[in-house]
């Protein structure tokens, strides 16, 4: 079966800094896909590119079997993004604009099974503006599934999250793959990976150095030790 998610040679640089060069990885349909890597490791820029946001300099990312750079509203319709930096209306709040989202779809899911699932409730009376930044992740996770994604790519989606609500958004993601979306998520937490990837592909200094089942990339060190072994500026000598 064809990968959703596919990225071959990609190189993308900024000025004369390469922050990807040569990355290759694919993520396996219907399962999570945690990309970990440390900052300025190129995961973000990757995920940029797959999302349509950043044009690769050269390589190859494909979505869906499209090229997300020329992607038109239909496919876009397909993919669930949710940003760095969340990308909300900062005027608006939390129920009224994802109300206001969902009608921009076809077939949404349920926006008050959504917001009773990630507690947004508790804080719908308030601007996106006031809220914390685990409010704002949560919101901005909802505005992400709000179509009913084929592909959904989430970064750091748990961040910021007291114990009980990350629990909430790793049960929400696992009911999104076994509904048939392939996930990707960024994140930089091992217990994340390892609780809730199905797949984990580990980057540094702009290329993948690592991808397998959590198990695999583990072994009998652990995926955490693995990870600084493969990550340490040691390793990229």
């Amino acid at each position: 079966m064809t990968s959703p998610v596919v990225v071959e040679s990609l190189v993308k640089g900024f000025g004369g800094v390469r922050a990807v060069d040569g990355m290759s990885w694919s993520a396996p349909p219907g399962a999570v896909t945690a990309v970990l890597g440390p900052n300025g490791a190129g995961k973000t820029t990757t995920i940029a590119c797959l999302e349509g946001l950043l044009r690769p300099d050269s390589g190859r990312v494909r979505v869906l079997g499209a090229d997300p750079w020329r992607a038109d509203a239909a496919h876009r319709a397909r993919v669930g993004v949710m940003l760095q930096d969340a990308g909300l209306v900062n005027t608006s709040r939390p129920v009224r604009l994802l109300r206001h989202l969902a009608a921009l779809y076809d077939s949404p899911t349920d926006v008050d099974e959504l917001v009773e699932t990630l507690g947004i409730a508790a804080f719908a009376g308030t601007t996106i503006r006031r809220l914390s930044g685990g409010q704002k992740q949560r919101v901005a996770l909802a505005a992400a599934l709000l179509g009913r994604p084929e592909v959904a790519f989430l970064d750091e989606p748990s961040a910021g999250l007291d114990p009980h609500a990350r629990l909430d958004v790793w049960a929400l993601l696992r009911r999104t793959r076994e509904a048939g979306a392939t996930v990707v998520v960024s994140t930089h937490s091992f217990e994340e990976a390892e609780r809730l990837a199905d797949h984990v592909v580990i980057v540094a200094g702009g290329r993948a150095v690592a991808e397998g089942t959590p198990s695999d990339i583990a072994g009998e060190a652990g995926l955490e030790a693995t990870y600084f072994a493969l990550t340490s500026p040691e390793a990229a000598r």
